[in-house]
């Protein structure tokens, strides 16, 4: 059995299947987990989330802030935006049945009987691993659950941005979505910052990438996605960056976990931001 992890798909499912070719990949005995961010802003995200919800066990998911913001979308607490391309999944037969699906997958996976762990955006510099599989657990079991809309609706914002200071279930869901899918840069005390997309070279100096700061060693290794900007550069060598901005027009991505060898497919539609 193979595992492979890739990163954020979002809608660009002919480049997902074009991956898939070059490693012969088959469900019937290897693994696909998937780094969030499975639709939107591509081409053919109906597409994407019918083939992973068919893999099965086969597939391995976490969520990532498009697929979260979908589900807000499908609640009606949001409006989709044009370019997000979805009008095509949310006219779909059977959206009830893929999003209902979507909204059971976790914000962490860990893989059996290793250290490794996968979230969309990385691990806070203010928890441990198992700190943050913890808190994922519980936010994940809100999303699933009956009462999945009132979640959702209290999910946007930007505080609290410290742990510490997050005193109520609201304020530590919150915390964990930004922390698990949205966060990029942490402030030099370790709270989450979220208005800078730049480069690592153009980053102010009162900021540092997440995994700069967290206190990773080599007992474990974290896979993310998220960052485009980095193109799978990371200056720690257990964490993996998989988002390689295929969506606009770099390429996905995929990891494969036995002998750490990435392949990718070069996007065959650039979309334009």
């Amino acid at each position: 059995m193979a595992i492979y992890f890739v990163g954020d798909i979002q809608g660009c499912f002919q480049e997902l299947r074009s991956l898939l070719t070059q490693v012969d990949f088959n469900p019937k005995k290897d693994q696909l987990w998937v780094a969030g961010d499975l639709v939107a802003r591509g081409p053919d995200s109906l597409s994407v989330l019918r083939y992973i919800k068919s893999l099965g066990n086969s597939a391995k998911v976490v969520l990532g802030n498009h697929d979260l913001h979908l589900l807000a979308i499908y609640s009606g607490l949001k409006k989709a935006k044009p370019s997000d391309l979805l009008s095509e999944l949310l006219g779909a037969d059977d959206v009830d049945e893929l999003l209902n699906w979507l909204a059971q997958q976790p914000l962490i996976q860990k893989l059996p009987n290793e250290n490794v762990y996968m979230s969309h955006a990385g691990l806070p510099p203010q928890w441990s691993p198992e700190q943050a599989l913890q808190q994922a657990n519980i936010a994940s079991s809100y999303i699933a659950s009956p009462q999945r809309k009132k979640w959702l609706k209290v999910m946007y914002g930007e505080q609290p941005n410290q742990w510490l200071m997050a005193e109520n279930d609201i304020e530590k869901f919150r915390f964990t979505v930004n922390a698990l899918t949205r966060m990029r840069y942490c402030q030099l005390d370790h709270g989450l910052e979220f208005s800078c997309k730049a480069s690592l070279s153009d980053s102010p100096h009162h900021i540092k990438p997440w995994f700069e700061l967290t206190n990773i060693n080599n007992t474990y290794s974290w896979i993310f996605g998220h960052w485009a900007a980095l193109m799978g550069i990371c200056s720690k060598n257990n964490i993996y960056a998989l988002d390689t901005g295929c969506v606009w027009g770099g390429y996905l991505t995929l990891l494969r976990w036995s002998d750490k060898k990435l392949f990718i497919e070069h996007s065959h539609n650039k979309i334009v931001k």
